[in-house]
C-alpha cells in the first residue's frame, strides 16, 4: 500500500472550508466549540466510506460466503483491501436515497463496520450525536452535505498526510472557538519534514539495505502526522522497509483520527494508544529507533502530578528520576520520557520553546535534565526556527536532536544552528503561520547540520549560522559568596569556638563560573579585589547547565558616532524648517 504515501497535491484549505460549511446546518442546535462532535466523526466515516467504495461489492459477496464462520474478519479485510470493512448494504450514497428512515439506516450502516472502527467512534461518543441530529431533522442534511462530489475523501485523491492536515485544520478551528491554550499547537508538514530529514540524515546508507526494520514513536501524536511523514520518508528510501509506528495521545478525538489514519494506510492501529503519556505510559519497557514529537509547552502538568512524582521517587527505575521541572511547564518531562524509550543507537527530534534552554537555576529540575542530556553526550544539536511557522503561535521555537549514538566526529560536542532566517514568507497567512520552511530551505538546514562546522552560510541572501561547542561549554559552578556581618563598632561578628565569621545574608551574592575554570582562581581574580573579606560557602556550590542560544549568536553593532547623530539631527531640522517655511509661505500668499 505504498502508493498511499505518494504525495498528491490537494487543496487542503478548500477541502476544510467545504467541510466547515456543514457547521451552517448546526448553528441553531450546537455551540461553535461543539461543531467538532458532529463534523469530526463524520469526516472519519466519510474517509472510510470513500476508501471502501472500490471493494464494497466484493466485501458484501465475501460476507455472504463466510457469515456462518465464527472467525471471518480476515476474509473480509482481504476483500476490502484494508484492515477494516463494512458489511452493511448502505454507504453514504444509499443513505441519501431514503430520508424517511435515515436514523435506522444510518445505525445499520454504523453497525456494519468492523470492531476497530466502532472503537474509534466510541471515543467520539457518537451515539448521542446521532440521536440529537435525528431528533432535530439534521441527520439526513449532514449526510447529504458530506456526500457531495466535492467532499470526496478517497485515498486515490487525498493522501494520509493530506487527510491528517484536513483533520488538524478542523480541530484548530474548533480549538480557537473554544479558546484553548496556545501551547497545544499543531505542527505543519514543512516542520515535520525538516525533523524527519534530520533524523535519517546519518542513516541513509543503512536504510537502503534489504530487510530494514525500524520503529517510530510519537509520545504526543495528535492526529499522527509526524508518524505518517516519518513512514513516508523511510519508505521513500526503501519501499519494502518494515516501518512500525507507535503513538500515544491524550485527546480522545485526535486519538480517534490517528487510529483511523493507521487503519487506512495499513499500519497497526493497536499501536495507537489513548492516555496521558506522563501519568499513564502505554509503552513501558519499549525501545524505539526514532522518536519524533512536539509536546505542549507552557502548560501545567498538575493533572499528572501524583503519578509523575511517584515515578520520580523511583530514581533510575523510573523515567523521571533525574529531576522535575516547575509544575507550570511540563515540556522537559517529555525529554526524559523520550530518552528512556530510545534504543542505544536511537535518535529523537523534539520541539521546544525557548524556556527549555535556560529556565531553572543550578540544581533545579530543568537544569538537572539539561545536565543529564549533556553529560551523557546525548544532546546532538539544537536548531532555532523562524518565528511564525506554527498555526497557533508565533513564538520562537527550537528543534532539539537527541542521539544515543553520535558519530565519532560529533561526540563530546553540541551543534547550535540559527536557522531563524531560513524560511519563505507565505502569500497568505494560515492563522499565525506567516512563513514556510520550503524544500529549498529544508535542504539548506539539513546541509548545515551535515557539514558540522562553525560557519556562517549564505543561501541566496538567507543567512544560516552554525557553531560547534564542547559539552562543558554549557556547564557552570554556581557559587555562594558570603560577606561578614559587622557589629556597630565595625568589627566582624563571629560564632563558635573557631570564631567563624557570621555571614551578612543581606549581602549574599552568587556567581556562575564556567566548568572549565578553576573556582578559586576566578574568585581571587573577580571577587577578592572588590570584597577582600568575602569567602565562598563551598557546601552550597552547585553544578548547572544552560544554553544561552541568543547570546552565542548575538552580533555586536557599534552605535553611531556623535558626529553622525548630530549630522542626522541637523538634516532633519533643516527638512522641518523648509517644510514650515513652505507651509506658512503658502498661507501668506493666500
Amino acid at each position: 500500500m505504498s502508493e498511499l504515501f505518494t504525495q498528491i497535491t490537494a487543496n487542503i484549505q478548500e477541502k476544510t472550508n467545504l467541510i466547515w460549511s456543514v457547521a451552517d446546518l448546526l448553528r441553531d442546535y450546537y455551540k461553535p466549540h461543539e461543531y467538532g462532535k458532529v463534523i469530526l466523526p463524520f469526516c472519519v466515516l466519510k474517509r472510510f466510506d470513500d476508501c471502501l467504495i472500490p471493494t464494497k461489492n466484493k466485501v458484501l459477496e465475501t460476507y455472504e460466503n463466510v457469515k456462518h464462520l465464527e472467525v471471518k474478519s480476515g476474509f473480509l479485510e482481504r476483500a476490502a483491501g484494508y484492515s477494516f470493512y463494512n458489511i452493511s448494504k448502505y454507504d453514504f450514497q444509499k443513505l441519501t436515497e431514503d430520508a424517511t428512515h435515515i436514523e435506522d439506516n444510518f445505525r445499520n450502516y454504523i453497525m456494519g463496520y468492523s470492531e476497530n472502527v466502532q472503537d474509534i467512534l466510541e471515543n467520539y461518543e457518537f451515539d448521542n450525536e446521532i440521536k440529537k441530529l435525528a431528533n432535530n431533522g439534521l441527520l439526513f442534511l449532514v449526510i447529504e452535505a458530506f456526500n457531495k462530489p466535492s467532499a470526496y475523501m478517497g485515498a486515490d485523491k487525498i493522501t494520509s498526510v493530506d487527510m491528517g492536515y484536513i483533520f488538524e485544520d478542523l480541530i484548530k478551528r474548533f480549538s480557537e472557538s473554544y479558546d484553548e491554550q496556545a501551547g497545544a499547537h499543531f505542527t505543519s508538514r514543512d516542520i515535520i519534514y525538516l525533523m524527519t530529514d534530520i533524523l535519517i540524515s546519518d542513516d541513509k546508507d543503512i536504510l537502503i539495505e534489504e530487510g530494514v526494520a525500524k520503529t517510530v514513536y510519537d509520545m504526543t501524536m495528535g492526529t499522527s502526522q509526524m508518524l505518517t511523514c516519518m513512514t513516508e520518508r523511510l519508505k521513500a528510501l526503501d519501499s519494502e522497509a518494515d516501518v512500525r509506528t507507535f503513538g500515544q495521545e491524550l485527546n480522545p478525538e485526535t486519538f480517534a483520527i490517528a487510529k483511523s489514519s493507521a487503519l487506512i494506510h495499513g499500519g497497526n492501529a493497536d499501536n495507537m494508544k489513548l492516555g496521558n503519556t506522563l501519568s499513564d505510559d502505554k509503552f513501558p519497557n519499549y525501545k524505539f529507533d526514532y522518536i519524533i514529537s512536539n509536546p505542549p509547552f507552557g502548560i501545567e502538568w498538575k493533572t499528572a502530578k501524583i503519578e509523575v512524582e511517584s515515578e520520580h521517587a523511583l530514581g533510575d527505575n523510573g523515567r523521571f528520576g533525574v529531576g522535575l521541572p516547575k509544575i507550570s511547564d511540563g515540556q522537559m518531562l517529555f525529554d526524559l520520557n523520550g530518552i528512556a524509550k530510545l534504543k542505544d543507537d536511537g535518535k529523537m527530534a523534539i520541539i521546544h520553546n525557548g524556556s527549555s534552554l535556560f529556565t531553572g537555576a543550578a540544581g533545579s529540575g530543568e537544569s538537572e535534565i539539561r545536565r543529564y542530556m549533556i553529560e551523557n553526550d546525548w544532546l546532538d544539536c539544537i536548531i532555532q526556527l523562524s518565528t511564525d511557522v506554527f498555526y497557533n503561535t508565533g513564538i520562537t521555537t527550537y528543534i532539539w536532536i537527541i542521539s544515543k549514538n553520535k558519530p565519532l566526529h560529533r561526540q563530546g560536542k553540541v551543534q547550535l544552528i540559527d536557522a531563524s532566517k531560513i524560511a519563505e514568507q507565505r502569500r497568505k497567512n494560515i492563522g499565525n503561520k506567516r512563513y514556510d520552511i520550503t524544500d529549498k530551505c529544508r535542504e539548506a538546514i539539513v546541509k548545515v547540520y551535515g557539514d558540522y562546522r562553525t560557519k556562517e552560510y549564505d543561501f541566496d541572501g538567507k543567512v544560516c549560522k552554525s557553531k560547534i561547542f564542547n559539552n562543558e561549554d554549557f556547564g557552570f559552578n554556581r557559587i555562594q559568596i558570603e560577606t561578614p556581618l559587622y557589629d556597630e563598632n565595625g568589627k566582624i561578628v563571629t560564632k563558635g569556638k573557631k570564631n567563624l565569621p557570621v555571614p551578612d545574608t543581606s549581602k549574599r551574592d552568587y556567581e556562575n563560573i564556567p566548568l572549565e575554570e578553576d573556582i578559586d582562581s576566578y574568585f581571587t581574580r573577580e571577587v577578592k579585589p572588590y570584597n577582600a573579606a568575602a569567602w565562598i560557602d563551598k557546601s552550597k556550590t552547585k553544578v548547572g547547565y544552560e544554553i544561552p542560544f541568543t547570546r552565542y549568536f548575538y552580533k555586536y553593532q557599534a552605535p553611531r558616532s556623535s558626529d553622525e547623530i548630530a549630522e542626522i539631527i541637523s538634516s532633519q531640522e533643516a527638512s522641518i524648517t523648509a517644510s514650515l517655511k513652505a507651509l506658512f509661505g503658502e498661507r501668506e500668499s493666500k
